[in-house]
């Protein structure tokens, strides 16, 4: 399901996230999928693009969705750059941001609490798009299996930055499987640096390592190049890295 259509950049930019080299020159992207990956190096562009989505989506830009904690603590200026062009607007999902997540987890113990203190029936319902239990009594691995069991099987836009932090090699081929379930009422847009993920079939591949940022195919993407020739011939790669070491 493609609920944001398009993105549109402003032709007359002002501050200094606009200027990262992948959105110069850049009039917008279109959304043709209901799975998307940004891909491209560390510092590219994705991130800073995902929490422009999130913050105009009005989801929490540190990670959660709509009315948890607090939108503010956005860094950059890009969202006032964006327009959004809306096949059919939404405002469910959510923003898996890896790298604040537990501050996430630590709110919904926290509103827990508080409803426990007030006797709240709602504090029945903290955790039940969770696993039914809090997300800091679980595994990084095991918090994410239950984000994606749990929460993303409702229709909505869901915002993933780097999930596969989380995940193992055949855990990342399990998260595929709930992709393909999920496709069919929800829209993912994906930042990446796994192979695996991008190989989900029919998805579109944007691609930070080129400027402006453009549409790729898989077998474009050096992620994927550069491990496909690793496993190839890891004897090489190591010899050539540690001879250079060496000198």
């Amino acid at each position: 399901m493609i609920y944001l259509r398009e993105i549109q950049f402003n032709p007359n930019p002002k501050g200094w996230a606009i200027d990262l080299p992948a959105f110069k020159k850049l009039q917008k992207l279109d959304f043709n999928s209901s799975i998307t990956f940004f891909v491209g190096e560390n510092g590219s562009g994705k991130s800073t693009l995902m929490e422009a989505i999130a913050y105009l989506c009005n989801f929490n830009v540190l990670g959660g969705s709509q009315n948890t904690i607090s939108r503010s603590g956005a860094e950059s200026d890009l969202p006032n750059n964006l327009k959004f062009v809306w096949a059919k607007k939404i405002n469910k999902g959510f923003f898996l941001r890896a790298e604040s997540f537990f501050n996430y987890a630590t709110y919904l113990d926290d509103l827990y609490k508080e409803m426990s203190r007030i006797n709240s029936p709602e504090m029945l319902n903290v955790y039940r798009s969770y696993g039914g239990e809090s997300l800091n009594k679980q595994s990084h691995g095991e918090t994410f299996r239950s984000l994606t069991a749990n929460r993303f099987r409702w229709p909505g836009i869901y915002l993933l930055d780097e999930p596969e932090a989380a995940l193992s090699p055949q855990n990342q081929l399990v998260f595929l499987s709930y992709l393909y379930q999920y496709q069919k009422d929800s829209q993912f847009i994906i930042a990446t640096h796994s192979p695996i993920l991008m190989a989900f079939p029919n998805a579109q591949i944007f691609n930070f390592d080129v400027h402006p940022l453009r549409k790729g195919e898989l077998e474009e993407m050096e992620h994927f190049q550069l491990t496909k020739n690793f496993l190839n011939n890891p004897e090489s790669y190591l010899h050539h890295l540690f001879s250079s070491e060496e000198e």
